[in-house]
């Protein structure tokens, strides 16, 4: 009868309070010591983002070399738009190969917040948070942590789920009402890959890529966008477009207690592969990676170069009116 009475208790232990493979502790130390032990990994997945009411959905694929390479390809599914976050000795840079550029930034990307498509990132804000939940399903490990998106505070927890032999499933990034503004679902991680020695150098992907997306590329602007979020207190001044060489540009000065500049100009591909240097951090705007300074927000989308500016406005709000540009006219 002892000997019945503990394996009943040692069965209780293993399934109810999480002995073993079970245990949050445990879960977290081999999802640990598989990152830590990686000499690197290729991951593909989809991503689904929500801004506003808009959806958009891209292809994924994340590639890591130990220690400091990243290469991040997102192909947004629509339109098959390809941008690439690089990593490498030399900096950070946002390629965008179909108009043969790219930005380069002094930035510590990855390091400098969350980053849903890489698995450092989403184990770190895990272990980094001491009040997160775990749960054990009949075939998933589920986290939920708090995120640290500086340039959307909004974004405030995350929802990440492992399969049982630790391989991440699915990673949601909720809102503070919890709505899913993130989505990512993992097709395959391989912990093996074998990359060549060119393989994070700018001059290799440009030459290496087979462009499937032509370059939206526009000689006028033919509808003015504009922003649907305008601050209290702030309303279109003027407007006036400019003949350029190769287009045309619109300038939009909004004047009153948060007053900002909005240019908007026609897309022209580079003749030669041209990086640009700029200060700032890469950051998601609407359908594209764009250019996020202490006072500006720049982008390109369906075939425009958007640029806004403000000495007032913070972070947040040059982001939340960037995300709001909609071809529906604003109030005057």
């Amino acid at each position: 009868m002892k000997k019945i009475s503990l394996v009943i208790l040692f069965l209780g232990c293993f399934f109810v309070t999480g002995c073993g493979r079970n245990s949050e502790s445990d879960v977290l130390s081999s999802l640990d010591k598989e990152i830590s032990n990686s000499k690197g990994y290729i991951m593909t997945a989809t991503l689904e983002v929500l801004n506003n009411d808009d959806i958009y959905n891209y292809e994924v694929e994340t590639a890591y070399k130990k220690d400091n390479y990243y290469k991040i390809t997102l192909t947004n599914t629509s339109n098959n738009h390809e941008q690439i976050i690089l990593r490498n000795d030399d900096g950070v840079y946002v390629l965008t190969p179909s108009l043969n550029k790219s930005f380069k930034f002094q930035s510590d990307f990855p390091y400098n917040n969350s980053q849903i498509y890489l698995l450092q990132s989403i184990v770190n804000d895990i272990s980094n948070d001491d009040e997160r939940t775990f749960k054990k399903d009949d075939k998933n490990y589920i986290f939920t942590s708090s995120v640290n998106y500086p340039n959307n505070r909004n974004l405030v927890k995350q929802k990440v789920t492992f399969n049982d032999d630790l391989n991440l499933e699915e990673v949601v990034v909720l809102d503070s009402d919890e709505v899913p503004s993130m989505t990512l679902k993992v097709k395959d991680i391989d912990f093996s890959p074998s990359f060549k020695d060119n393989y994070f150098e700018i001059d290799s992907i440009m030459s290496t890529i087979n462009l499937e997306e032509e370059a939206v590329e526009t000689s006028a602007i033919d509808d003015v966008i504009y922003p649907m979020v305008l601050p209290e207190g702030t309303k279109l001044e003027s407007e006036e477009k400019v003949d350029m060489t190769d287009g045309e540009r619109v300038i939009l000065t909004f004047s009153g207690d948060k007053p900002f500049l909005l240019v908007e100009e026609t897309v022209k591909t580079m003749d030669e592969f041209t990086v640009i240097p700029t200060m700032g951090e890469p950051v998601m705007f609407m359908d594209s990676l764009g250019v996020l300074s202490d006072n500006s927000v720049s982008f390109t989308s369906g075939g425009i170069n958007y640029y806004l500016v403000s000495d007032v406005m913070s972070q947040d709000e040059l982001i939340e009116i960037a995300n709001s540009i909609n071809v529906l006219p604003t109030m005057k």
